[in-house]
């Protein structure tokens, strides 16, 4: 998949799982109800334990029919690791410029972390192709992306924290890219319970908020 073929995937469907689990069973469980869900599209943190693994195993069982990322990464050498695994982008809590060049050089597509002004357009010029607002709950949730899109239209932001049912159209219509959704949608006591169906349905009610909220925008 080409870098472009992953940004207008994310951007089609305008979310992206973060999966936060205790084990890379529940991690695998999470990936599999999101898709369920019709959200073809995961961010496995390396918080995760066999993270990488997870997301190799992924790359084998759900390949052609699920994006797969690696989130919380935090330098170049486990950006490396992960994109070798099959990860197609590569996600960061904050910005890194080596871990920006080295995600460039591979061909695969970057979305470095970024809260300021002034972060969002380094990382932006140093080529990350989204910036991660984060944690943008923080700091004014979907005011703070639309305070940021005046001055800084051409960067597509993806805001992660702070994004849930209620907020998340708001987010759409501040101007995001696409939203990214954690405990709110991949729920740790969905996992703990191994009750996944809540996981899947939480994910058709994102998506479906998504598509409204883009038709009213």
């Amino acid at each position: 998949m080409t870098k472009d073929d992953a940004a207008n995937r994310i951007i089609e469907i305008g979310i992206v799982p973060v999966i936060r689990a205790a084990s890379s069973e529940q991690a695998m469980q999470a990936a599999e109800a999101v898709c369920a869900g019709g959200v073809p599209v995961v961010e496995v943190t390396m918080t995760v334990p066999g993270a990488i693994e997870v997301i190799a195993r992924l790359a084998t069982s759900l390949g052609p029919e699920i994006l797969i990322g690696a989130g919380t990464v935090l330098d170049a050498e486990t950006a490396k690791r992960c994109i070798d695994a099959g990860a197609e982008f590569i996600v960061s809590p904050g910005f890194d410029l080596e871990t920006v060049r080295v995600v460039n050089r591979t061909g695969k597509l970057m979305m470095a972390g970024a809260l300021t002004p002034s972060e969002v357009i380094a990382a932006w010029k140093a080529g990350s192709d989204f910036v991660k607002i984060f944690p943008c709950g923080a700091v004014g949730g979907a005011k703070y992306i639309k305070a940021l899109k005046a001055p800084l239209p051409q960067i597509p932001m993806i805001p992660t924290g702070g994004v849930n049912l209620i907020t998340a159209a708001d987010f759409i219509l501040a101007g995001s890219a696409a939203l990214g959704i954690g405990g709110e949608l991949v729920s740790a006591a969905a996992l703990e319970s191994g009750n996944t169906d809540l996981i899947v349905e939480a994910a058709r009610s994102f998506a479906s908020i998504v598509r409204n909220a883009r038709k009213a925008a």
